[in-house]
């Protein structure tokens, strides 16, 4: 029996996300779903997200209708799908910064939130360069970062600094820094608590959108594709595909990207009545299903 019970809950979308954002190079390949979503994790007395999503007000409203987002509904609605409400999240890992991962906090009133301390400190240098660097900023909020701050006051910040194994039991943050973002990371959920487990999850952030990305294109020849978006180095964003598939025991399925619509082809999923996916990957003990 798993220790936790984890489910991928989607609260928006982008329907025409251009190929080329998804995977490196596929220019002119034309446009499919790209999925907003985050991840719910419940069991051993936690309720703890990846991400946290975003606000849909003042800038963070901003940057999403320019990139087309549609659909988008705030976390109590998302979370009462799965019996849960957002005053019951224990913790919160943001993966980065960007808005669709950092800019809800607000509703989260009793989360302690864990983020990179590297990702916070080179968000407000790059915030801080001339404004020939904005493309750098496209996808941050600088009232995120203010939030973050606010958070710290409020001794609801644990600024994370590299590795942390173990953050709460069985689950450990990896750094995957100059990727994604300055300072991204990815979470490891190892569900039956053993140390190098098969019942693992890996949650990616954004340092993957598709399984593309670990696979290819080429079942009979797979290779590494990075995204089509990253502030750091691609060659570090494949490196960390493959740390994240190692990490895995080579269950490339089991590396999850929350971006990706075929999730709902490979775990039982449904779609509720707001038109937003629900995808099921373990059920902890005592939990029912969510998705039958």
């Amino acid at each position: 029996m798993s220790d936790y019970s984890i489910w991928v809950l989607e609260y928006g979308a982008v329907p025409n996300a251009p190929k080329g954002i998804i995977a490196h190079g596929q220019f002119n390949q034309g446009t499919s779903k790209l999925p907003y979503c985050y991840v719910l994790i419940k069991g051993r007395g936690h309720v703890a997200m990846v991400d946290v999503g975003y606000n849909n007000k003042d800038y963070g409203k901003v940057i999403a209708d320019n990139y087309g987002v549609q659909n988008w509904h705030a976390p109590a609605p998302v979370l009462a799908e799965v019996g849960v409400t957002p005053d019951q999240v224990t913790e919160a890992f943001i993966t980065h910064a960007h808005f669709d991962h950092m800019g809800n906090t607000d509703d989260f009133p009793n989360a302690t939130f864990y983020v990179q301390e590297r990702e916070i400190s080179k968000w407000v240098w790059s915030l801080s360069l001339n404004r020939k660097f904005r493309w750098l900023n496209a996808a941050t909020d600088p009232g995120d970062i203010m939030r973050m701050v606010a958070l710290a006051q409020q001794g609801r910040l644990v600024s994370v600094q590299g590795d942390r194994p173990d953050v709460i039991p069985g689950i450990d943050l990896h750094e995957a820094f100059d990727t994604h973002t300055w300072g991204s990371m990815f979470v490891n959920v190892r569900n039956d608590g053993r140390t190098g487990s098969d019942d693992c999850w890996i949650f990616a952030g954004d340092l993957i959108y598709s399984y593309a990305n670990l696979e290819g294109f080429e079942p009979a020849d797979p290779q590494y594709i990075p995204i089509g978006l990253a502030t750091g180095s691609q060659i570090n964003v494949m490196l960390k595909i493959e740390e994240m598939i190692d990490l895995a025991h080579g269950q490339v399925k089991r590396v999850i990207p929350i971006h990706d619509e075929s999730l709902k082809d490979m775990f039982p999923s449904r779609i509720t009545s707001k038109g937003l996916r629900i995808t099921e990957l373990a059920l902890g003990k005592g939990e029912r299903s969510r998705v039958h």
